[in-house]
């Protein structure tokens, strides 16, 4: 898969782990193992990318007598998965122009 593809997926998917409450790292890596492997490096080089687009938001609280990075979506990262939904119709129209002729030497 194109990287800068792939890249803007797991944005969206990051985004969308977080998007009905305020979360932190490794429960958004357990929400989304389900769906899709992720390592820490990856989600935090992630989150780093969407905070500095002001996609979402962090602050840090103590839990457990150490510091956590809590992270909650802005206006921004929601208006990014309503841009990505639109998106996606165009790729999965994209998709059946491409695959229409598989279907019919089935």
């Amino acid at each position: 898969m194109d990287n800068q593809l792939k890249r803007g997926l797991l944005d969206v998917c990051v985004l969308a782990a977080i998007r009905s409450e305020e979360t932190y790292g490794y429960k958004i890596i357990k929400d989304m193992k389900p769906y899709i492997e992720m390592s820490e490096s990856t989600l935090y080089t992630i989150l780093k990318r969407l905070e500095t687009a002001e996609m979402l938001t962090v602050r840090t609280a103590e839990h457990c007598g150490r510091l956590r990075k809590y992270y909650c979506i802005t206006g921004n990262g929601l208006n990014r998965i309503t841009e990505f939904k639109n998106e996606w119709q165009e790729i999965l129209a994209i998709y059946r122009f491409v695959t229409k002729e598989d279907d019919t030497n089935d």
